[in-house]
């Protein structure tokens, strides 16, 4: 782990040199993969006793909620290198990282055939993470008001295609973006019911990192969006066995204001795609978390950020791991972490 910070104290901006030129066709990437085992389980969750899970003799008894779902595979020699695990965001499920909405290759797979084992989650409450029916069912009942409700949202296309970077409105593309347009049919389909803003602070996903990196042993974290904020939640809560976090595109970093302790000795590089000036929500966003960068940093942190245009990589939306050069960009990802040292389980 030393080895690890002392190389990211000597890792700037130049290491990626000048963002096309970094990325390089790995003869492992392509033909047969080879995993050494695969499988999924569970970690966290609670027990929830309630009269309200259905209708008449179903409606009492008790349920497992909070829980998250893990799928993993490890190709051999993984032991050499950190874990990677990886968090959705907004409105989705790990689908994100698995085939991308054209049909090529996700990050679940490709940074196993990098070397690295991966375990891919479903937030607490989404996909295969049971969610609690019990408030719904009591008001439907018309035992509860209907301000108990909890709350829920789903993306409509339109406002996922602004959100996303894809265009300033919808049916309008920036130039040169690299997502697959011709797909979005299948990436409206990725999405579902999200309840997260009705869920306790922190998500029940955050104390469950720790738990899954506590099981697993070192790992670097790598969230998306709406989850970007959950990693630095776990650090700060115990940071054993999170060898480095990974946000890409956050919804939100830690205040500049913030105490920099629980961050300082945990190597951390923020991600952005392209067009972020463009979008008053993306700018401001990108604003703050290049402030917490710099705080960090002035505390003796080990952070980085970087805005992808500014290195010379060009058209990414927000959904930079489903981007048409994806793998470009998780040679990045992967170039980081070697070059900040290896880590031994």
């Amino acid at each position: 782990m030393r080895a690890f910070i002392i190389g990211l104290a000597l890792l700037g901006l130049s290491a990626f040199g000048a963002g096309h030129a970094l990325a390089e066709t790995h003869p492992a990437t392509d033909g047969p993969l080879v995993i050494e085992k695969q499988g999924s389980f569970f970690i966290g969750g609670r027990e929830r006793t309630s009269t309200t899970l259905g209708r008449g003799g179903m409606a009492a008894g008790t349920i497992t909620v909070d829980q998250v779902y893990v799928r993993y595979q490890t190709p051999p020699g993984a032991s050499a290198r950190p874990n990677i695990v990886l968090i959705h965001g907004c409105c989705l499920t790990g689908k994100t990282w698995e085939t991308t909405p054209d049909g090529r290759m996700g990050w679940d797979e490709y940074f196993a055939r990098r070397g690295f084992s991966t375990y891919v989650v479903d937030q607490a409450w989404r996909g295969r993470s049971a969610a609690d029916p019990s408030a719904i069912n009591a008001v439907a009942a018309g035992g509860q008001s209907i301000a108990t409700l909890p709350s829920v949202f789903s993306a409509s296309h339109e406002f996922a295609w602004v959100i996303f970077r894809f265009g300033p409105k919808y049916g309008e593309t920036y130039p040169g973006l690299k997502f697959p347009m011709g797909a979005t049919g299948e990436l409206w389909k990725q999405m579902v019911v999200d309840s997260a803003s009705g869920l306790p602070t922190p998500n029940p996903t955050v104390p469950a990192l720790t738990e899954l990196t506590g099981r697993i042993g070192p790992s670097i974290l790598i969230s998306h969006s709406q989850s970007g904020i959950y990693p630095f939640q776990a650090v700060a809560a115990n940071r054993r066995n999170i060898a480095g976090l990974i946000s890409i595109e956050p919804a939100a970093c830690p205040k500049a204001t913030a105490d920099m302790t629980p961050y300082n000795t945990t190597p951390i590089l923020v991600l952005f795609g392209d067009n972020t000036a463009a979008s008053p929500i993306w700018s401001s966003i990108v604003k703050d978390c290049r402030a917490y960068v710099d705080a960090l940093d002035a505390a003796g942190g080990r952070a980085k950020m970087i805005v992808l245009p500014e290195i010379g990589i060009t058209g990414n939306s927000h959904m930079l791991m489903q981007d048409l050069n994806n793998r470009e960009i998780a040679d990045l990802l992967v170039d980081w972490i070697d070059k900040a040292g290896s880590l031994s389980r």
